[in-house]
């Protein structure tokens, strides 16, 4: 299972997980109550409920970059094109725009 942290802005706006079921975004409880809160796509509205889809949802599949720079990073970090959620994890943190994905490490990898 691989997870990240979605920041907008900075500030935690929630959980994005890869399982064998496919990929759960999950808005933070807090980034939800607070007055500032805000979706981080159109297509990812606010709510408590999470999104599920057997793919990654096309706002983070957007974030990934494409030609040249996909090339550098599947090389650099060797990673199969396929492998959308290693490649969010391994080139969203700084993004371009307000959001940031940083991954999660868990000890059992």
């Amino acid at each position: 299972m691989k997870q990240a942290v979605v920041f907008l802005r900075g500030i935690k706006a929630g959980v994005i997980t890869e399982n064998e079921n496919g990929y759960i975004f999950q808005y933070d409880a807090d980034f939800l109550r607070s007055s500032n809160a805000e979706p981080i796509s159109l297509t990812l509205p606010l709510r408590s409920e999470p999104f599920q889809d057997k793919v990654l949802f096309p706002f983070f599949d957007g974030l990934i970059p494409e030609g040249w720079l996909l090339n550098i990073a599947e090389k650099n970090w060797k990673i199969d094109a396929r492998d959308r959620m290693s490649l969010l994890l391994a080139c969203c943190k700084d993004c371009i725009g307000a959001v940031g994905v940083e991954p999660i490490i868990n000890d059992e990898e």
